[in-house]
């Protein structure tokens, strides 16, 4: 049975959650280290779609000797678990996950996948990705499948292409519905899918400051140049640091009006407090800075 919604929204988790995330092969041990070198606060070591199918076996080896040591920054994204591959992977990695920031799980479509994975994976927080119409439709109830969910994101080239949709126009409403069914589940707000042109950098801005105005937090990325312009749109600006620090001043005062004309109520005192969280620096990505989901409203 899905799990019942409580009564009221469960406190927001913390905003001072990683920013960036960035991507690289496991069959290429060079741009892993690369990467582990750069600025990301985690490094998703890609098993599925950055691996061609005749090196999968030899992603997961490398995958296998850089988890024989703890790797707090790195997720580790497995194939599919309903395919062979996805399945070899969970069986390589289970004893080693432990020791990462977690398991991104691609193209989920029900809890009980999600469950399934975390009674194999016990302990590691899973990071669903949802990529198809189906698993849209059940965003909320993936978020809520279990304890171990830390968060849950859009994987949207696949979502493109099951939608048929070929603008950002057509995938509006996916967007919206993932952050809703985040907040709705306790979780920190999703992060952005990639941006595919690594040489369009006023683009990737462009689309960071949208997805930061409709309720995301950081971004994916597939190269290191993407890095600071995803944490430039994201950390708010001194403006409105100081905008959001005249808000709390005021606080306590029940709805009030500010000299330059803003109304301030609670609800405006919380979006406050949201800013200047958001502006301190990101937490360290081990475990520990993806909990914080409501697990009063888990099974």
């Amino acid at each position: 049975m899905p799990p019942t919604m409580p009564p009221t929204a469960p406190p927001a988790a913390s905003v001072t959650a990683p920013l960036t995330w960035l991507y690289v092969p496991a069959d290429r041990p060079d741009r892993v280290a690369k990467a582990l070198a750069a600025d990301a606060d985690v490094v998703i070591v890609d098993l599925e779609d950055a691996v061609a199918p005749e090196n999968k076996g030899r992603a997961r080896a490398e995958a296998v000797a850089l988890l024989a040591t703890p790797q707090p920054r790195v997720q580790i994204r497995v194939n599919d678990v309903r395919t062979p591959y996805g399945q070899a992977d969970l069986h390589a990695l289970a004893a080693l996950v432990t020791g990462t920031c977690g398991v991104r799980l691609p193209k989920v479509e029900s809890a009980a996948e999600v469950r399934e994975i975390a009674a194999a994976l016990p302990g590691v927080p899973l990071h669903p990705l949802i990529e198809s119409a189906l698993g849209l439709e059940r965003a909320f109830e993936i978020a809520t499948a279990c304890d171990a969910v830390a968060s849950v994101g859009l994987g949207e080239a696949d979502l493109r292409a099951d939608l048929g949709v070929s603008s950002d126009g057509g995938l509006a409403w996916a967007r919206s519905r993932i952050v809703v069914a985040a907040r709705a589940a306790g979780l920190p707000a999703p992060s952005q899918s990639v941006y595919p042109d690594v040489r369009d950098l006023a683009g990737l801005a462009a689309s960071c400051l949208e997805g930061r105005a409709t309720g995301f937090r950081g971004r994916t990325a597939v190269h290191p140049a993407q890095l600071p312009v995803i944490v430039e749109a994201y950390r708010p600006s001194e403006a409105e640091i100081a905008a959001a620090q005249e808000v709390l001043a005021a606080a306590g005062q029940g709805a009030v009006a500010l000299p330059d004309g803003r109304f301030v109520d609670e609800a405006v005192v919380r979006q406050a407090r949201r800013v200047l969280e958001s502006a301190r620096p990101a937490a360290y990505p081990g475990p520990a800075a993806y909990q914080g989901g409501a697990g009063a409203s888990r099974p």
